[in-house]
């Protein structure tokens, strides 16, 4: 494997040994490296004219986000979904009569593969030919890997978006061309340079398609206060992203005595006045994704996995760990869509049935529901509150968390930020100092929580509602400054948007990404200042107080 698609890539290089710091065994990565590969054959054949219909974007896209970091361990359905998008890229081939004249057009897995070890040998010994180092030159592979980390974001928010009725064709568009363009040796670095920055136009669009569904279906979020005790039932633990499944689970539970908390990225979906009518929707349970596992064994029940943030399970509970949609994990229970989309979730029920109440472990509120919607109708609090000098700044702090000790810089931050400064966030990196008292300026919390990783396009709808209500031509005059943390794909989508909207000195940690090679960083440090950071005392005086 040669794997550095996140922040923990070892030793801030690539994982290459037998396993990935995520936990990733090698040959599942190697299988993930030869489905994205299968699936840019598949954006070929389409890009030279091949007509696809909404069942192979669909196949596409789910394949996509099944490769994000703590997706989808399981190799055997890697393995199925390399086999299918051959078939799926042979079909539009014929239908359309194209020379399949390049190695991802034609590229078949030879031999008796009747035998199951063989066929998995032949597609691990492929993918060392196709994965990441297969480009020789470091900046082009750089910006290859780049734009097609930005499209597992994009692929990952428009499933989303998909689930709950709404789709976009421009942007399904974009992810066929910029997968083919990933193999296109005629495109020079500035060509490559380019359709990054137009990725990230996409990112703000399917960012804005994700948050009309979940408005529309669910109501705009609004300000609340979300319980993190528990009651004394048997419950159900939903993780990941996808609101459909919340609604699909709310549903299914009604009446059985089962009660349900959410868990890391899922706590947004308590801000919903639509999941608010469940009397058995309890609160939140735990914290981001990295300590699922000291916090699965106290919580006593079955954990449902909507999207990506699995870690390997304890054997503890490892047999309560179901999972949905793109997510998988060899030897758990996974609940697949029927043909009519729904998803029965009674084998769930049941197993909560059997268990122990959850384990209390905090107790008390954390208070969130700031998205655009909700910040826009305290505007004039807000802007008067800059005008008057008691805001001075706001500060914003979204992305992802993780389990590196580095990350600890993100609390002391936070805490040394001064009291005239507020905290603008979304995503589970919030979990760093969301639970914190650090109080209030005149009513409003010094951290307002937008939601889930996607909910950043809240963030950009406050800042240009406030460029215009203060009147400035640019969005970087201000009193806002970015310091972002990140950990997988879907936070590299959500920099690329806030470059193309204009945003510069976007400081970026705890580490920079691994695959951005020295001249691609240079790019982006002189033409947006990107930066990363240091000591949060000189990065509070840099960022703040300067």
């Amino acid at each position: 494997m040669y794997c550095y698609q996140c922040q923990e890539a070892a030793g801030g290089v690539a994982c290459k040994s037998q396993k990935g710091v995520c936990g990733k065994p090698a040959d599942v990565a190697d299988l993930q490296d030869l489905l994205i590969y299968a699936l840019k054959g598949i954006a070929q054949a389409v890009e030279r004219g091949a007509t696809r219909d909404e069942e192979v974007d669909t196949f596409v896209i789910t394949g996509i986000f099944k490769t994000i970091t703590n997706a989808n361990f399981d190799g055997a359905v890697f393995e199925k979904d390399i086999a299918q998008a051959l078939e799926i890229r042979d079909s539009l081939i014929q239908s359309a009569g194209i020379s399949a004249d390049t190695d991802a057009l034609s590229f078949h897995l030879k031999g008796n593969l009747l035998d199951a070890v063989l066929r998995k040998n032949k597609m691990v010994e492929k993918a060392s030919e196709v994965g990441v180092l297969a480009t020789e030159n470091e900046d082009v592979r750089s910006l290859r890997e780049l734009l097609t980390y930005g499209v597992k974001g994009i692929a990952a928010y428009y499933e989303h978006a998909a689930n709950l009725g709404k789709k976009d064709t421009e942007i399904t568009d974009f992810i066929y061309k910029a997968l083919a363009a990933t193999l296109d040796d005629t495109l020079s670095a500035d060509d490559l340079t380019n359709l990054v920055l137009e990725c990230g136009k996409f990112g703000v669009n399917v960012m804005a398609l994700l948050d009309a569904a979940n408005t529309e279906a669910y109501g705009n979020p609004e300000i609340t206060e979300v319980n993190i005790g528990v009651r004394n039932n048997p419950a159900i633990l939903i993780s990941g992203h996808d609101l459909k499944d919340m609604e699909r689970l709310l549903e299914q539970t009604k009446g059985t005595g089962v009660d349900v908390y959410t868990h890391s990225e899922m706590l947004p979906a308590n801000y919903y006045p639509t999941f608010k009518k469940y009397d058995h929707f309890v609160g939140n349970y735990g914290n981001a994704w990295w300590k699922q596992n000291e916090e699965f064994k106290s919580f006593n029940g079955p954990v449902l996995f909507t999207t990506n943030c699995i870690t390997p399970p304890a054997k503890e509970y490892k047999d309560r760990i179901y999972t949905t949609g793109a997510a998988g994990f060899d030897g758990c229970t996974h609940i697949a869509a029927d043909a009519a989309g729904n998803k029965d979730f009674s084998a769930l029920i049941a197993h909560a049935k059997e268990c122990e109440p959850p384990k209390e472990i905090e107790k008390g509120t954390i208070t969130g529901g700031f998205a655009h919607n909700q910040v826009l109708a305290l505007a004039d609090k807000v802007v008067d509150a800059v005008k008057g000098g008691a805001i001075k700044k706001f500060v914003v702090m979204a992305g992802c968390d993780g389990r590196m000790k580095s990350r600890d810089y993100y609390t002391d931050f936070a805490k040394a930020l001064p009291q005239d400064t507020v905290i603008l966030t979304a995503g589970c990196a919030k979990y760093r100092y969301n639970k914190l008292d650090l109080g209030d300026i005149g009513g409003i919390p010094r951290v307002l929580d937008a939601g889930q990783c996607n909910d950043s396009y809240s963030l950009a709808v406050i800042a240009m509602k406030l460029q215009e209500v203060f009147g400035l031509e640019d969005i970087n005059d201000l009193p806002i400054v970015y310091n972002i943390a990140w950990y997988e794909q879907k936070a590299v989508i959500v920099l690329l948007a806030l470059l193309s909207l204009g945003v510069k000195n976007i400081h970026l940690g705890p580490t920079l990404p691994a695959f951005l090679s020295p001249n691609v960083a240079n790019i982006l440090v002189e033409t947006f200042g990107i930066g990363g950071v240091g000591e949060v005392e000189q990065d509070i005086k840099e960022m703040i107080t300067a």
